[in-house]
């Protein structure tokens, strides 16, 4: 089955620093990277490399980041077909401090990601029609997002949302949601409450399900993730790893969860197997770099099953 992401492809500028500058405070860091990555580009290779079939929906621009963007999402192995350049943005960037905890700080300035329009994926009905899931986040044009979603609704086309960026989101798209995938915070935003412990996630998460989404998996880092929704919600608990830098977790999750729900797995299971993938992704440093692929995945859940 074919994982459809429509999404945001950046050039991520990585700096790692011992601790976060405070406001008008300079300080030396440690090092720095340029790293392919954006959400969706991120998504859609982490699918990739769980043995995935992936097509990719997008933009670049017609510049030196676009054509390595696009380079790399030919190496691993994603349809770029629809993976527009754009001739009047440049490609997207996102700048990312990482702080000797492993924590991000991370600002995205989106240029040709938002270039992509509803008359855009309007003409990629077909693409649509035929995916086996679709995920989206919120990087990209919030219209586009809504059409694509609502197009995949009216096919029967299950539908992944990762609200990341958070921002307000009408009942309209949540309804068209089949899973949402917010971390904490992400949660809170889009219920409007504070959310601070797996009790809170599941207050926030019932909220969301009264405005019409199916089944929410919040995402809680180390301690997992959450289920929540009209058969109750179950804690599916996370892996203890090291962390090196929380770069392209949520999305490692994202992606491991369209492959396994494309496979036929119970959710519970999917999300199972996502965790795991997220804990791999977060033990190495950088976005696309840290992605695991299902030997490593298969044999860290075999590890894991024997202490």
């Amino acid at each position: 089955m074919n994982i459809v992401v429509i999404g945001s492809l950046n050039m991520d500028m990585v700096v790692r620093t011992e601790r976060a500058p405070e406001a008008g405070e300079t300080l030396f860091g440690q090092g720095f990277a340029l790293s392919p990555g954006g959400k969706g580009a991120n998504q859609a290779v982490a699918a990739a490399r769980l043995g995935a079939e992936v097509t990719m929906i997008g933009s670049v621009g017609r510049d030196a980041f676009g054509s390595e963007l696009l380079e790399v999402m030919r190496q691993e192995k994603i349809n770029t077909e629809h993976i527009v350049q754009s001739d009047t943005h440049s490609t997207g960037v996102a700048s990312i401090v990482v702080d000797g905890e492993g924590e991000n700080r991370i600002i995205v300035v989106p240029g040709a990601n938002m270039g992509l329009g509803v008359s855009d994926i309007a003409l990629l009905a077909p693409v649509i029609k035929e995916a086996g899931i679709i995920v989206l986040q919120l990087e990209t044009d919030l219209p586009m997002c809504e059409h694509a979603a609502a197009m995949a609704h009216s096919y029967g086309i299950p539908v992944i949302l990762n609200p990341a960026p958070a921002r307000a989101l009408s009942n309209e798209l949540l309804q068209h949601v089949t899973y949402l995938t917010p971390n904490e915070t992400e949660a809170g935003i889009l219920a409007g409450m504070a959310v601070n412990s797996v009790e809170d996630a599941e207050q926030a998460s019932r909220i969301l399900l009264q405005k019409g989404v199916q089944n929410v998996i919040v995402t809680l880092g180390s301690k997992g993730a959450l289920i929540v929704n009209k058969d109750g919600s179950m804690h599916i608990p996370g892996y203890p790893v090291q962390v090196v830098d929380t770069v392209a977790a949520g999305d490692s999750f994202n992606g491991a969860l369209a492959v396994q729900l494309t496979g036929g797995q119970a959710l519970a299971e999917a999300v199972r197997f996502a965790n795991a993938v997220g804990a791999l992704a977060v033990g190495k440093q950088g976005a696309v770099s840290s992605l695991p692929y299902l030997p490593e995945v298969e044999q860290f859940l075999r590890d894991a099953a024997e202490r």
